[in-house]
């Protein structure tokens, strides 16, 4: 039963979304009011990549296992959207070395199916892997992940009937809107939430916090971390065909270390505990990361022109949004480790009280939804006495 005055989990999740979402649909219908291209490009990237914050979280936040590989999936998602949007004249021109004999080639199916199919393909990649990697802990988990990114990047180099090798895809259709997105990322954020409250999110969790106390109770902790890991690989590939159909040329390139790090800082800067902090990160870093740029250009300009700033600037100016996005995850990491929003949901009776990544739960909060502990019996003592 829940203590008077406290929500129900559901209601929690229902709070939280509510908030949550309403805060992104603003976003995109303020965009749209607007009417500027570019800011609706932007907001349409910031949205897919609240996407893959949000995917990167529901693993990530609730097993305590830092994962460097997810971009490997986006890419796995971005190039088998291709394989079955395109028509067999279309993959002519954009995949020129498949062979048209191969049965993909003749392929091609809505869009909607579409992304479903290029998140089931990396679900169907990250569910064989997962089968070894959630046996790992701790370091040794995120650095195979991180040899699993570097594993896709040689391959999406070197397997140029899928892929076209290193050289640029080009005649994507731009199938991506803002709107499609927008629908994306609330069914992420809906989905994570939902997977955050329920009977497998808090045994992940009770894993995560202690391990042994977690098998004590019957928690199958593979078996979890293996669910968990699936869904967030299939939404990071959906979230893949999303991007590829909207920014309708990339390369490998496109999916290795500067994405990483982006997606990586943004579920830092907002904080892993939470969705919410996934979703606030993903939003403050996407944005900052386009004004910064926007500040760069116009600090090379002035450097070029000679003005009086611009004698000040030594060198050309690149980078610097990542330089100052690294400094920015340094400094959340040193002075707040929770994060901006603290391991906390919006709209909890205790948000604003910030907590470390991974808080010591309470008997009760470990043991709720889990199989009872075997009752211990007392032996009666043997001997004398009548």
């Amino acid at each position: 039963m829940n203590a008077p005055g406290r929500r129900s989990p559901l209601a929690q999740v229902a709070v939280t979304a509510a908030v949550l979402c309403a805060g992104l649909i603003a976003i995109a219908v303020l965009t749209s009011l607007v009417g500027d291209r570019v800011f609706e490009r932007v907001t349409t990237v910031l949205l897919i990549s609240v996407v893959l914050t949000v995917a990167l979280q529901l693993f990530m936040g609730n097993s305590g296992l830092s994962s460097f590989g997810h971009i490997g999936f986006m890419a796995i998602g971005a190039y088998s959207s291709l394989w079955f949007t395109l028509s067999p004249d279309e993959k002519n021109v954009t995949l020129p070395d498949m062979p048209p004999e191969w049965p993909m080639y003749g392929w091609q199916t809505p869009y909607l199916p579409a992304i479903l199919l290029a998140g089931g393909v990396a679900a169907l990649v990250g569910a064989l892997l997962g089968v070894a990697l959630v046996r790992l802990r701790g370091a040794s988990f995120t650095i195979a992940t991180f040899a699993f990114l570097i594993i896709v990047h040689s391959v999406a180099l070197q397997w140029e009937p899928m892929t076209r090798g290193s050289r640029t895809v080009f005649g994507i259709p731009e199938l991506t809107t803002i709107w499609w997105a927008l629908g994306a990322a609330l069914i992420a954020v809906i989905a994570a939430l939902l997977f955050k409250e329920s009977s497998l999110g808090l045994r992940l969790r009770a894993a995560r916090d202690d391990e042994d106390a977690a098998a004590s109770l019957g928690v199958h902790i593979t078996w979890v971390r293996w669910v968990a890991w699936v869904l967030s690989v299939f939404i990071t590939g959906a979230a893949g065909a999303l991007w590829g159909h909207f920014i309708t040329t990339f390369s490998p390139t496109a999916f290795y270390i500067s994405q990483t790090f982006l997606i990586v800082a943004m579920l830092i800067i907002g904080g892993a505990g939470s969705v919410s902090g996934a979703v606030t990160g993903a939003v403050v870093v996407a944005l900052s990361s386009e004004w910064l740029r926007r500040l760069e250009g116009w600090l090379n300009t002035q450097r070029a022109d000679q003005t009086t700033l611009g004698q000040l600037i030594p060198i050309e100016l690149r980078g610097f949004a990542e330089i100052v996005i690294a400094i920015a995850m340094i400094l959340v990491l040193i002075l707040r480790p929770s994060g901006i929003m603290g391991g906390r949901e919006i709209g909890s009776p205790r948000f604003g009280r910030a907590v470390g990544p991974h808080p010591n739960p309470s008997p009760t909060a470990v043991g709720e939804g889990l199989p009872p502990r075997p009752a211990h019996r007392e032996t009666p003592p043997s001997g004398g006495g009548g």
